[in-house]
């Protein structure tokens, strides 16, 4: 049996006292069982009296110092007094205490002791001897919270994790260390933290209840699960892990999908830390879509033609195989929105089709390779035109500067592959809307927002456009059955996808709810 009350703590830091009581009450009509109480965010001093009222579910106190990571504006002393008031008042379950202090303060009582130990600025090469010491005070879960710097972070703190003999719960902070927070619970922590309210920076990399509730299934999360992600930098703008962790929730399959931020030039490394888990396939984006293809050596025939992979699978041997979903999914994004402007009118065919491409990156790549496969009459401009001359020699086209990308006529489709225009620079456009003529054809790979500054632009002067959510779904779709072997349905992720990315996420709320038989099964 846990030793916690839920899977789930969430994390309630607010300076008023009346602001404490709102967000309790709210996270306990939202499922909460678990509430950890950050008193060091307080402006004033403590007054028990007006939070227990609404204490309707189990409590943990926390009052975290400056060098940990909390706002504690008093004395040490005054820290301690207060810790010892609510160890004494026995309202509250749980009480956390850092390791260097919970020797002085005894256990009275029924209150349980979370000893911890925060490190806000990496993780120490003698981490494993802190936890040994931890190991000998009194307590009832063990704590360890430090900064990732580097993937391999993520795996010394798991491995203490792995092996431990007593309660533990072990992962990094930041968003290097994000996905630790999750594979903690596989290999046997207690419990999760979730923020009640991301935007109070509670911790760096913490998640939030809301990201449970429509996208993280934690409480189904155990040795047996499967793990799965996205590998790139950045990766915390991107709706992979609602798509593929909503599928593995409608075939009831034992997996999570998570984010992993590799920064470049550090593929390798992550690669090789996170074989450790093992973690079962990766959908990979920028910057690392051409290093990834290098490093594997077992490569599909759109690998071998782009040079680029956005998919890696691991096989039973261990070692990946490499295959690059844009190639097709960029394809059959054009041919059915050619197809639909066909219907009542002569077929549009991409060979007689004169298409600017703008940039010349993994997606740039796996998008030039499969035109040229269908002998469109291709144009390709970059900021850095060497690399735009490198890809253009391989797919035998046109190069301008990319400061001459608005006199290339005649042009029919556009298709931006940079990431101008991505959140959070949102007022942006590759292209100047003098260019965007009517009949144009403008398709931005770009998804998030999918109504990017180019494709409003390209609408309100009377272009046909193509945005990047067809061609992520598509692509996205691929992978999962790459990792699988399922064939999801595409219509199906594509009102996915739109129900996410609205403001309205009670729709997707609806959506969870309808696969766990009426009761979202990540909903703390």
């Amino acid at each position: 049996m846990s030793v916690a009350p839920d899977r789930v703590c969430v994390v309630v830091g607010r300076t008023r006292h009346k602001m404490i009581q709102v967000e309790v009450q709210e996270a306990v009509k939202r499922g909460g069982r678990f509430v950890e109480l950050r008193l060091d965010f307080l402006a004033k001093a403590v007054d028990f009296r007006r939070l227990l009222p609404f204490k309707l579910c189990a409590w943990m106190a926390t009052i975290r110092r400056p060098v940990d990571g909390g706002r504690w504006p008093g004395s040490e002393e005054e820290r301690q007094i207060v810790l010892r008031q609510v160890i004494a008042n026995q309202q509250f379950e749980w009480v956390d205490l850092e390791t260097d202090i919970a020797d002085e303060i005894r256990r009275f009582g029924s209150v349980k002791r979370v000893i911890s130990y925060h490190n806000r600025t990496e993780t120490p090469a003698d981490l494993d001897q802190i936890y040994e010491q931890m190991l000998r005070q009194d307590g009832d879960v063990y704590k360890i919270a430090v900064m990732a710097q580097k993937a391999e972070d993520n795996l010394r703190v798991l491995e203490i994790q792995k092996r431990a003999k007593k309660p533990t719960l072990a992962f990094c902070m930041g968003d290097i260390g994000y996905p630790s927070r999750f594979l903690a619970l596989k290999y046997g922590a207690p419990w999760i933290y979730a923020a009640f309210n991301k935007e109070r920076g509670v911790a760096p990399g913490m998640p939030s209840v809301e990201e449970f509730r429509t996208t993280y299934p934690v409480r189904s999360i155990d040795a047996e699960t499967e793990v799965f992600g996205l590998l790139g930098d950045p990766v915390g703008h991107s709706y992979s892990p609602v798509l593929h962790n909503h599928l593995f929730g409608r075939l009831k399959k034992n997996a999570i999908y998570l984010p992993f931020r590799v920064p470049k030039g550090e593929l390798p490394a992550a690669l090789k830390t996170f074989d450790g888990v093992p973690v079962g396939g990766y959908s990979i984006t920028i910057p690392h879509k051409e290093e990834a293809a290098a490093l594997s050596k077992d490569h599909d025939l759109t690998v071998r033609i782009t040079q680029a992979a956005n998919t890696l699978v691991r096989k039973a041997d261990g070692k990946f195989a490499a295959s690059n979903t844009d190639y097709t999914a960029a394809i059959d994004s054009l041919e059915a929105h050619l197809t639909e402007r066909s219907a009542d009118g002569p077929p549009l065919e991409l060979h007689n089709m004169f298409v600017l491409i703008l940039g010349a990156g993994g997606a740039a790549r796996a998008i030039a390779h499969a035109l040229h496969s269908k002998r469109a009459h291709i144009i390709i401009a970059a900021r850095t035109y060497d690399r735009a001359a490198k890809l253009a020699a391989e797919v035998q086209c046109k190069v301008v500067d990319w400061q001459g990308r608005h006199g290339v006529m005649p042009c029919d489709v556009v298709i931006n592959c940079t990431p101008v225009g991505m959140h959070p620079n949102v007022d942006e456009s590759p292209l100047h809307p003098s260019f965007l003529k009517p009949g144009l054809t403008i398709f931005d790979t770009v998804y998030t927002p999918e109504n990017t500054l180019l494709i409003r632009e390209a609408r309100t002067r009377g272009c046909h456009v193509v945005t990047g959510v067809d061609m992520f779904v598509r692509q996205a779709a691929r992978q999962f059955e790459l990792f699988t072997g399922i064939a999801p349905p595409i219509e199906k992720m594509r009102d996915l996808l739109r129900k996410a990315m609205s403001p309205l996420t009670r729709a997707l709320d609806e959506e969870t709810e309808e696969q766990q038989g009426g009761e979202a099964e990540g909903t703390p």
